[in-house]
């Protein structure tokens, strides 16, 4: 007899544990936190021991609604786990509220619709799953209803995620009258023989429904204002509620990459949100808001990893900036107060021109030669591969500027160098990683053609030009012109205030 998929049993138990702490919503509800707590590890249990199921015996589904795989039980452990850590942080955090077993309620019914959306093994499961998701955050960011910033980034949520799930409901209808049955499983491999007509409508709504769950560029400012609800709340939703549109195209991978267009549109739109979101946060004071939109940049690489076809790297990507995000969010208060208990350094050395194109040269010849290193070693990588590998390396070239200035210490020149080679000998050995975790389970690239080549351009040409503009600012960062731009990137260059005007307009029709 086979057992069923024990990853069924996490979101159950944090349900049941959500309508008992929902039936006792006001002040210090007893033993209740300690209750939520013991349920979100509870679920975390059942979640590794699904995955010691997998590994024993392999993939199993039940009744056609939850599927055990590797991405599912990769996704539950990290969503449980991630989810317990946050519930243990509430209860110290939210002791003495008013409406704190409310909280403990609606935290865990957030966690149950994820760990249920992630182990879906069909497309109305699924859209259940993000719809409930939606409810319960709406509710979490309303915690302190009276505050209006509260209420307006609630309302932005709920417009952007509810019409993500519009979309997606949309594009579930159009699958299953193209292939004849809601499966996920089933339409992966009939898309294997090419896309109809009402299936290629399905994607591009797929795409727009990641987009908008990912808060990609323009619709993006909701993520950056929901630092009115408690800390647990932003922690869970930029360590995992954000990550949905990326595992809704990573589940749905080989229906998505059937589609050039679609690869194309995630190329394009992630690469402009990644680098738009990055430059703002540099302008960011206030930690927080600095963690909102390096996460706006985050999503926008994982869009730009799935256009490219790197499947499993996405995948990768997602559980290691669950992880940090989630630490960053919920230690930002210790780190603030450590920042302002060290001593400022001195004058930083600022690279001239020839030293940002030494950098270059040097970072990029290093990466190529770990390139060839794993070649040689783990079999070539894919055009894709080597060139998101390049863009992560443009990162480090800004680093080793600093080193070959003139001014710079030997010592900082040395140690810049040790962070190019660490950081191509890293990628290339988290890409192997993930091959063996995931590879088998997700597409692999496709073999780029024009359009694909054309894309990996225009991809490194803009990453590259920001990371040698970010090299040289400190050589025009006192220009006039540079204190009214950096105003501007500070507020996003204003495009959140059209969304703003458009809840503003909604509330006038509906009070008319």
């Amino acid at each position: 007899m086979t057992l069923p998929p024990l990853i069924v049993f996490a979101p159950l138990i944090l349900l049941a544990t959500a309508a008992l702490a929902l039936a006792r919503p006001g002040r210090r509800p007893g033993a209740l936190a300690r209750v939520a707590e013991a349920a979100a590890l509870a679920a975390l249990a059942f979640g590794v021991a699904g995955l010691v199921q997998l590994v024993i015996a392999g993939p199993v589904t039940l009744a056609g609604l939850v599927r055990l795989d590797a991405v599912s039980a990769t996704m539950v452990v990290l969503v449980c786990f991630v989810g317990w850590v946050v519930v243990r942080f509430a209860r110290s955090y939210l002791d003495g509220e008013a409406r704190e077993g409310a909280f403990h309620g609606l935290l865990l019914a957030a966690l149950a619709a994820v760990s249920l959306q992630v182990q879906a093994a069909n497309l109305a499961v699924l859209a259940l799953g993000f719809v409930a998701t939606g409810v319960a955050i709406r509710q979490l960011l309303l915690f302190y209803p009276d505050r209006a910033e509260a209420r307006r980034a609630a309302m932005k949520f709920t417009l952007v995620w509810g019409a993500g799930d519009v979309a997606l409901i949309l594009a579930a209808l159009l699958l299953g009258q193209a292939f004849g049955t809601i499966d996920i499983a089933a339409v992966t491999q009939a898309a294997g023989a090419g896309l109809p007509f009402a299936a290629k409508l399905a994607v591009a709504l797929l795409v727009i429904a990641a987009a908008l769950k990912t808060a990609a560029f323009p619709l993006h400012g909701w993520l950056t204002e929901v630092m009115e609800a408690p800390t647990p709340v932003s922690a869970l939703l930029h360590a995992g509620i954000i990550n949905g549109g990326g595992l809704l195209l990573i589940r749905l991978a080989e229906v998505v990459q059937a589609s050039p267009g679609a690869m194309a549109a995630l190329v394009m739109l992630g690469g402009l949100t990644a680098i738009f979101g990055a430059v703002v946060m540099l302008t960011q004071s206030a930690v927080k808001t600095a963690l909102a939109w390096s996460t706006v940049a985050q999503m926008g690489f994982l869009l730009l990893q799935c256009g490219l076809g790197l499947w499993a790297l996405a995948m990768l990507h997602i559980v290691a900036h669950s992880l940090y995000k989630a630490h960053a969010f919920l230690a930002s208060g210790g780190a603030v107060r450590a920042v302002l208990a060290v001593r400022r350094p001195g004058p930083v050395a600022v690279p001239g021109l020839a030293a940002v194109a030494r950098a270059f040269a040097l970072a990029l010849v290093l990466y190529a030669g770990v390139a060839a290193g794993f070649s040689l070693i783990a079999g070539p990588k894919s055009a894709q591969a080597l060139a998101l590998g390049a863009i992560l390396i443009f990162g480090v070239a800004y680093l080793v500027a600093q080193g070959l200035a003139d001014a710079a210490p030997r010592a900082l020149t040395r140690h810049t160098a040790r962070a190019s080679l660490a950081a191509a000998v890293a990628y290339f050995g988290f890409h192997t990683l993930a091959a063996m975790l995931w590879g088998a389970h997700l597409p692999a690239p496709p073999a780029p053609g024009p359009l694909e080549w054309g894309l990996i351009v225009l991809a490194l040409g803009s990453f590259g030009l920001v990371a040698v503009a970010q090299a040289l600012f400190p050589l025009w960062a006192h220009h006039p012109s540079t204190a009214g731009l950096r105003v501007h990137l500070a507020n996003g260059l204003y495009l959140n205030a059209v969304l703003d005007r458009l809840i503003g307009g909604l509330k006038s029709a509906k009070s008319n």
